[in-house]
């Protein structure tokens, strides 16, 4: 691990714990994970002494991934030199290096003696991986720390589930791939916070909930929201890259339960089925003073301190181009719309659930703090994350007040509007200097292809449609097809 910049005393007795727990609780398999550009978790499973191996010497794994788009086609040529997006290193296929990250283990109490363990990535050469979200957010960290703060965030996650119900797929018509078999919805009605509806759904959501605490997120509140199958988890909050962490964890454990019940849970925002209504991720986060660990965000005058609040004026200062990072796919859009209880413009307030960006507290509350909106539970939590932290930062260092909050109606404010597009979002971030500065013009230039490749995808997809005499849709087959189970 020296060549990585990782030995210590400190990181080698740490290896040496999760060693001797993988040969104590009898493991026969231990998942090394790495989370792609998507978010997505892709990664290997390996014996016990592989995987204790793998902590000190690296496992070769293939780059190919960071050459997939969210329909899992190479979305470069093939074998362009710098892999097609202009890094050197990726030319030609190559391997690049998982280093597993002890404090991440885990045993999976779903899956039979079983261990887990997230992984950064660095290339052959000991560099680390520019796309690596993970790193990405370690950086932006460290900033954060060497300006006197840490940063602290809960998460709040709505999403999905639902049964796949078999059933005749009609024929591919005029070159089209059929959508996914018909589904039938979990749950039916409009019941929000309905305790009979969650009851009705106990079986799966108890064994959702201990898988949770069994890797150590046990959930703060589950609830039932507006559409059917639709639910909310939160969870208490968390300290930096733990909460990134966590956002991955509750993603794959949700999925691989449900998946094992022959139910299928979706992170997908819009997914085009009956009565269903778009699902957000929302962002609580607050900085924490250094060294005393006070909240930087409380104040004994008002809802949110001075520092709080050119937090927040960063966040509105570069809302588009953090929209990417936020939504990256095209049916994330779908949700920003007036009176939806989602944002539709760059606004913030006090407890005002239609504003973009929403402050809880109030003066002498030790737990003030702030709320994102703009998320969807699709969200790369590692580039969610970093670009919220680098926009709030840049507030505080050049000291930017807010516009007045809203304190009626988010929905009739003057205020600027969000992107209505990812198309509109990709051109902000492409025309943006200060994400490529803090995260790097390779990320930045790699993100803004990626996903104009996949905007081309979805613009051919519609046109094919529509000169095949198909009726137009609010939420398209092509996202279904894209989005509904990748996500």
């Amino acid at each position: 691990m020296g060549r990585h910049g990782l030995a210590s005393p400190e990181r080698e007795a740490h290896v040496q714990d999760v060693a001797a727990a993988i040969r104590s609780a009898g493991l026969r398999t231990v998942r090394l994970v790495v989370v792609d550009q998507h978010g997505v978790p892709r990664g290997k499973m390996l014996s016990p002494e592989a995987a204790i191996a793998a902590m000190s010497d690296g496992l070769d794994f293939s780059g190919a991934i960071y050459s997939l788009d969210t329909g899992n086609q190479v979305f470069v040529p093939a074998f362009a030199r710098g892999g097609g997006f202009g890094i050197e290193e990726f030319t030609g296929f190559p391997d690049v290096m998982l280093v597993p990250d002890p404090a991440s283990f885990r045993v999976l109490p779903w899956a039979d003696r079983t261990g887990w363990m997230l992984c950064d990535v660095y290339f052959g050469n000991g560099q680390p991986m520019p796309l690596d979200g993970r790193g990405l957010l370690r950086r932006v960290l460290a900033s954060l720390a060497d300006a006197g703060f840490d940063f602290l965030a809960g998460i709040e996650v709505e999403f999905y589930i639902v049964v796949l119900t078999p059933g005749p797929l009609s024929p591919e018509d005029a070159g089209f791939t059929p959508p996914p078999p018909p589904v039938s919805v979990f749950e039916r009605g409009y019941q929000y916070l309905s305790e009979v509806r969650l009851d009705g759904m106990g079986p799966v959501l108890e064994a959702i909930r201990d898988a949770l605490d069994g890797v150590g997120l046990l959930p703060r509140s589950m609830e039932d929201e507006w559409g059917p199958g639709q639910l909310e988890f939160s969870f208490s909050p968390l300290a930096g890259m733990a909460a990134a962490d966590a956002a991955v964890l509750f993603r794959a454990a949700v999925k691989q339960v449900c998946q094992r019940r022959g139910l299928l849970a979706t992170f997908m925002c819009r997914p085009a089925l009956p009565n269903f209504f778009s699902s957000g991720w929302h962002l609580h986060q607050s900085l924490l003073n250094r060294p005393d660990r006070s909240n930087a965000f409380a104040s004994a005058a008002g809802a949110l301190s001075g520092v709080g609040q050119r937090y927040v004026a960063g966040l509105l200062e570069h809302t588009a181009p953090m929209s990417v990072f936020a939504a990256p796919t095209v049916n994330g859009y779908k949700r920003f719309r007036p009176y939806s209880f989602a944002p539709d413009r760059v606004t913030w307030a006090v407890e005002n659930r239609g504003a973009l960006v929403r402050v809880q507290g109030s003066p002498g509350d030790a737990s003030s703090h702030v709320e994102m909106r703009l998320g969807e539970p699709a969200a790369n939590p590692y580039l969610y994350l970093a670009s919220n932290i680098a926009a709030g930062l840049d507030g505080i260092q050049r000291n930017l007040e807010p516009p007045p909050p809203v304190s009626a109606d988010p929905y009739a404010a003057e205020a600027p509007p969000l992107p209505s597009s990812l198309s509109e979002a990709v051109a902000a971030l492409d025309a943006d200097q200060f994400y490529r500065s803090v995260f790097g013009a390779t990320l930045v230039d790699y993100l803004v292809m990626m996903k104009r490749a996949e905007i081309r995808r979805y613009e051919e997809a519609l046109a094919a449609a529509a000169a095949a005499g198909l009726p137009g849709a609010d939420v398209s087959d092509w996202e279904m097809r894209e989005y509904f189970e990748f996500f």
